[in-house]
């Protein structure tokens, strides 16, 4: 059992990390004002081949596994978790496409979602289905010419400003089953936005109600088998808990790395703080905090690149592990900072109201709670 990253895998984070404190991080603060991400950063992005990360080369993407995405989006999250979980947002949809799509599917959207060209969303939840996603309302009725979609999807990253959505709704029975998962343009006549959503973090992430109002599309637009489209979204999430966990452990490892160069400079009863005993234990605690939630999550990632049986469970345990160590952990950077830790200009607030959703989307940590504890009661059955 070899647990240390390879040539080309540490060469992969040196590569994203090196890329966010470059391109990122210096404008953090200003794209959380701003309430946005330029487009501009996309090309930049997409050349270091970061557009299509489980894209095989065919259709121009890099064909990277599942442990390989968490590093770049730890080391991208360093820089900004808000701009590095909105990646992997981009790059989920890619992945569904290239698992599920059909050839002429993936051949039109693949190589502008590789570029960057075409920003993709992904669009589950409702405002009446939020955990209980399966019992989503927005519906693609069926036309002559293919599916016509009417109904709204809620607490969309990038609504009004990505290209292309992947939206799930209904063109069947009640339930999962009657799911089908297709894939809208912007611009589709009657594909219109709500207003930006005011958040308590992510705020660079533009964030809308998507609304959909007899969008009509063609037949070549649904993505995989009609019926399915609720079992192609959990399969990825199962990926997206992954990237949502290595976004909030690069967020907590930035905090944690500033709280280390702030207590070496502050000074208080004559001694900088990291000479006392009582705060060196405290910084002991939250070190083993980050390192065995960054083993446990390339633990879940493995399981998934292996396709393990108990890969689904993994996932769960490492997006609610994860996710809640790196928000303590960054909770706490902040009370080591004292009042500093509270002003702007030291950062580490941003990231604590950055990492406060990781807890939440994707699946709420009480959700992963009940995927792990049916996981194991099914197993014993």
């Amino acid at each position: 059992m070899d647990f240390a990253l390879s040539e080309e895998q540490q060469a992969i984070f040196d590569m994203a990390r090196d890329f966010g404190a470059a391109e990122i991080a210096p404008h953090a603060r200003a794209w959380e004002a701003e309430g946005t991400i330029p487009k501009t950063l996309w090309p930049k992005v997409a050349a270091l081949g970061l557009g299509g990360i489980y894209v095989s080369e065919t259709y121009g993407g890099s064909g990277l596994s599942r442990l390989d995405a968490t590093l770049v989006f730890e080391a991208l999250a360093m820089a900004c978790p808000a701009v590095s979980a909105f990646l992997s947002i981009h790059n989920m949809c890619g992945s569904m496409i290239e698992s599920f799509g059909s050839e002429a599917l993936k051949a039109r959207f693949l190589p502008g979602l590789c570029t960057m060209d075409q920003v993709f969303s992904y669009c589950l939840t409702e405002p009446g289905s939020g955990s209980d996603a399966a019992a989503l309302r927005t519906k693609a009725e069926r036309s002559n010419d293919g599916y016509v979609l009417t109904g709204t999807k809620a607490f969309i990253s990038g609504g009004g400003y990505s290209d292309v959505y992947i939206v799930m709704a209904r063109s069947g029975a009640e339930g999962p089953k009657g799911i089908s998962a297709l894939v809208l343009e912007d611009g589709t006549p009657g594909l219109s936005f709500g207003g930006l959503e005011q958040k308590m973090g992510w705020r660079a992430q533009p964030t809308r109600a998507v609304q959909m109002d007899g969008c009509a599309l063609p037949a070549a637009n649904l993505l995989g088998e009609e019926g399915r489209g609720f079992a192609y979204a959990m399969a990825g999430l199962d990926g997206g808990r992954l990237n949502i966990a290595a976004s909030a452990l690069g967020g907590a490892q930035a905090a944690f790395d500033a709280t280390l160069a702030y207590m070496a400079e502050r000074k208080a009863f004559g001694k900088t703080l990291d000479q006392f005993q009582a705060l060196q234990f405290r910084l002991a605690e939250l070190e083993v905090r980050l390192q065995s939630a960054r083993t446990f999550l390339r633990q879940a990632a493995w399981k998934l690149d292996a396709k393990a049986s108990d890969a689904t469970k993994f996932c769960a345990m490492a997006k609610l592990m994860v996710t809640d160590a790196a928000f303590e952990v960054t909770n706490a950077c902040l009370q080591l900072h004292g009042g500093y830790g509270y002003l702007a200009d030291y950062g580490i607030e941003k990231i604590v109201r950055d990492l406060r959703v990781h807890q939440i989307l994707e699946g709420t940590n009480e959700i992963m709670r009940l995927i792990i504890s049916r996981s194991l009661i099914e197993g014993r059955a």
